[in-house]
């Protein structure tokens, strides 16, 4: 069984569709208890960190989320799911993440020289950075995914960095340590690379 936080700040209902095509059994929930009960974690989300955090807190799922990943359950962040991961943010005020990473989240810069849509909404492509992570398995370099989102994430530790993407400049779009996965863009809104994607994280295994 996959669970799906629910927070209030997700497409959870996409999620779960695209899981359940390719055979999983997803259940979206917010009850710490089944949450601790799953074989695997995914964490959604669309909208500004501080928000999220707060949400998260006030559900009392900080713990069961944190318990989770260090027992080496495999988890997946998704877009917000991943900036939650870092230790800091910035979006709807200067806020703490969940720390799994070292690291914050940034926004996107626009200005004359470089003239950007904020936010990075539509296709672009995945870079790869190592070639064997697990959730990348049997997707091209270079595969194109759908991306919505003003912020990124910038790791300290580079080598958590898999994947990355060129909006202006070079941004981190998938990490990868150990049970712990995270992606910026919507694997659920990515067609077969991003149903590639989820039936890997399904089948993966520590």
């Amino acid at each position: 069984m996959i669970a799906i936080i629910d927070y209030g700040m997700g497409n959870l209902r996409s999620v779960q569709k695209a899981l359940e095509k390719v055979g999983a059994e997803a259940l979206i929930s917010h009850d710490p208890l089944e949450i601790e009960k799953a074989e695997k974690i995914i964490l959604p989300g669309v909208g500004a960190m501080q928000p999220a955090m707060e949400k998260l807190s006030s559900l009392g799922l900080i713990p069961s989320l944190k318990k989770s990943i260090d027992q080496g359950k495999p988890f997946l962040g998704i877009c917000l799911g991943l900036q939650l991961l870092f230790e800091k943010g910035f979006e709807g005020g200067e806020v703490d993440g969940l720390g799994m990473f070292k690291g914050e989240v940034r926004r996107f810069e626009s200005n004359e020289k470089s003239p950007l849509k904020i936010p990075h909404m539509g296709w672009n492509q995945l870079n790869f950075k190592k070639k064997n992570c697990p959730l990348l398995k049997g997707i091209e370099d270079s595969s194109n995914v759908y991306f919505c989102h003003s912020y990124f994430v910038n790791p300290k530790e580079k080598e958590l960095s898999v994947a990355t993407t060129f909006y202006g400049e070079e941004f981190t779009s998938c990490v990868w340590q150990d049970n712990i996965f995270g992606v910026q863009f919507h694997p659920e809104k990515s067609q077969t690379v991003g149903l590639t994607i989820l039936k890997n994280f399904l089948e993966y295994k520590k």
